[in-house]
């Protein structure tokens, strides 16, 4: 007789995975154990991050640009980097998206679109762990509409020149090169900017009450000038920066499913531990019913990433599939840590425990990347032909 369902992989998804996929969940699980866990709400606490350090720890185990050939990029499977990103943010959304924009937004993009002296003077550095990158798309006045950004890249003889705002940019404030889109004559093109250029400034942006353990800046480009080989080759219009933005949601449709989880076996842990009227919080109905509904959310939405996954590796992804995980399974993350914070009661507000915290990140995370809004938008324009948004 079986012993019955594992309550911490109930529908045993990760039988699904190879060997290699194993071993990179193990090792990446291992070292958000050993490294991020024990630090991971001092830095939500005070709103800071040590970059340097976590980027050669992470380039240190391959995460960076994991999923991405050559360059020092170690070329593994789709799912492997969603597992990634599943153990990632079962930590903190902030330390996910930390390798997210650098391999899926700063890496991706230079892979997929730049010149082979773009990609070698910054993918094996980057894949590393020696410098950093941001990505930047969203402005002050353009977000689910990047077609009215006002970012504009104006030539000067051979030179480029750079002019606008950018916000909401990950690892700004750090980052050594910044892949920066902006309108040209041409249409919207992508420039490798090193951060270091004059007329190049990144604000901190402060005051967050959600995915504080992020580094999170305001670009501005004041006439920022750049050799004629600053900008991607390979890509004009929108399409370049939306195939990354696809590639980010691919990791987030992942990754939340490892934010659900810490609520859920937080939730379990707490309610089979703490005792009221005379036996476990666990052993009343209602509280056995959360549970279940929990059990379901996080079981179904790591069958959503997994088959999504699986759809990535063998070529058949469409971006509308991103979309459909993106909405469902942030939501779904989203209800479960609401329902787990109020089963810790007066604790669920504490950071002793990661709940609260899980929930306000996934507030962030529900807009980044595309909104919910969108997202259901493009979901509906995909099944009736409609674009209802334009």
């Amino acid at each position: 007789m079986s012993a019955g369902p594992d309550p911490h992989d109930f529908l045993d998804l990760d039988s699904q995975l190879s060997g290699d996929e194993r071993d990179i969940r193990d090792a990446v699980r291992d070292f958000a154990a050993e490294q991020l866990a024990p630090h991971v709400a001092d830095w939500y606490e005070t709103g800071t991050l040590p970059a340097a350090e976590l980027a050669k720890g992470f380039g240190g185990i391959g995460l960076l640009g994991m999923h991405l050939e050559g360059y020092g990029c170690a070329g593994t499977s789709a799912v492997a980097y969603g597992i990634a990103c599943r153990e990632l943010e079962a930590i903190d959304s902030g330390l996910r998206s930390f390798v997210s924009v650098q391999g899926s937004l700063a890496m991706y993009a230079i892979h997929r679109w730049g010149s082979e002296e773009q990609k070698r003077q910054w993918l094996p550095a980057m894949a590393s762990g020696e410098k950093l990158g941001c990505f930047g798309l969203t402005e002050p006045d353009a977000g689910s509409d990047p077609a009215s950004m006002r970012t504009r890249a104006v030539r000067d003889g051979s030179d480029w020149v750079l002019t606008g705002t950018k916000m909401w940019i990950t690892n700004g404030t750090v980052a050594d090169v910044a892949v920066v889109w902006a309108r040209t004559d041409e249409g919207v093109r992508g420039f490798v900017v090193p951060t270091g250029t004059p007329g190049f400034t990144a604000n901190e942006v402060k005051h967050k009450l959600s995915l504080r353990a992020s580094l999170t800046a305001e670009l501005v480009l004041d006439g920022v000038r750049l050799p004629a080989d600053a900008a991607l080759p390979d890509v004009t219009g929108l399409r370049g920066p939306l195939s990354c933005l696809n590639e980010a949601r691919f990791g987030i449709l992942f990754g939340v499913v490892g934010a659900a989880r810490a609520c859920y076996e937080s939730a379990r842990e707490y309610t089979l531990s703490r005792e009221q009227f005379g036996k476990p919080l666990a052993a009343f109905q209602l509280t056995q019913r959360k549970l279940a509904d929990l059990l379901v959310e996080v079981n179904r939405a790591g069958l959503v990433a997994m088959q999504i996954g699986r759809l990535k590796d063998a070529g058949a992804l469409h971006h509308n599939h991103v979309s459909f995980g993106k909405l469902a399974n942030v939501r779904s993350a989203l209800d479960v840590a609401r329902t787990a914070r109020s089963m810790l009661g007066a604790n669920g507000i504490s950071l002793e425990y990661p709940v609260m915290r899980h929930m306000a990140n996934l507030e962030t995370v529900l807009t980044y990347e595309g909104t919910e809004e969108m997202h259901a938008l493009s979901l509906g324009q995909a099944v009736t032909g409609i674009p209802a948004f334009r």
